[in-house]
């Protein structure tokens, strides 16, 4: 055991880049929310890029070390210090035995990742070690006093380089395709879409974000048979509103999907808070 969680803060969790292949066993992919942070933090402290690493919600971590490790932070900005001295985001950093590292609130974004060399060693279920939260597949949100457990480091940290951090506050905008459900929506539903600036609600998780704006009006009545869904895949509700699928959403759904988020845009819902704004652009 090499690192001992002494407050886990509001929600951490342990991600990879997930379990893609299963759909049709009803098990979704899961993995970290933002994928391209938990990329850049693997390969500043030299690990492969989808080895398992922390996933912090909002931030509030308190971590105390037995031996020498390399950490690096991605992902949300805040206040991160080892022994009370500020270190940088986005760049590799030693940390030796008996040493407390913190991590306070996040003033931008919402999840950082703390990746260390050599990755944590744990257990895998259907060849990943990610948390689904929908599934409860893999290992639990981690407690506090959770013992974790290192590896050996595979390759040197990334030396002199440092990964700036590339979200925005306040208001995010996302490329759409429109489909596959967008006839079952009237022209003005549509237009409102893209037009209106939908917020983010607090009881957005991993599972799905959920927006309060205009009401989308259907063009049609009933209800659809359950298909497959797709993280990014926005959902409108029998109440008229949009709700974004994350990376732990059900592999089907019964309620009509009136665009997809563009792939290139998923790692930007990661980091929406609770009451910003969120737009939709018609790629």
């Amino acid at each position: 055991m090499s690192l001992t969680v002494v407050s886990p803060g509001m929600l951490t969790l342990i991600q990879d880049a997930g379990r893609p292949g299963f759909g049709s066993s009803g098990v979704g992919r899961s993995g970290a929310f933002d994928r391209a942070a938990l990329r850049q933090a693997n390969l500043l402290v030299g690990n492969p890029a989808s080895t398992p690493a922390l996933e912090l919600l909002g931030g509030g971590m308190h971590i105390r070390t037995t031996r020498e490790h390399v950490l690096a932070i991605t992902g949300a900005v805040g206040a991160a210090l080892v022994d009370g001295h500020p270190v940088e985001h986005g760049r590799p950093f030693v940390v030796f035995a008996d040493q407390n590292i913190t991590l306070g609130t996040f003033a931008v974004g919402l999840r950082a990742y703390v990746a260390v060399g050599g990755g944590l060693l744990v257990d895998e279920t259907l060849g990943s070690s990610s948390t689904d939260t929908l599934s409860g597949l893999g290992p639990e949100p981690v407690p506090a006093g959770a013992k974790l457990r290192c590896g050996l480091p595979a390759g040197p940290p990334l030396d002199g380089t440092d990964v700036p951090a590339l979200i925005g506050s306040g208001s995010t905008s996302v490329d759409i395709v429109l489909g596959p459900r967008d006839d079952w929506f009237t022209e003005t539903a549509l237009a409102a879409l893209s037009a209106s600036a939908w917020t983010v609600t607090p009881t957005s998780n991993r599972i799905g974000l959920r927006l309060e704006g205009p009401h989308l009006e259907r063009a049609r009545d009933g209800e659809l048979p359950s298909e497959p869904c797709v993280f990014g895949s926005v959902q409108v509700t029998s109440s008229g509103l949009p709700v974004i699928l994350g990376p732990d959403h059900p592999v089907t759904g019964g309620y009509p999907v009136i665009a997809v988020v563009a792939d290139r845009h998923l790692d930007r819902l990661a980091q929406v808070r609770p009451g910003e704004i969120l737009r939709f652009r018609r790629g």
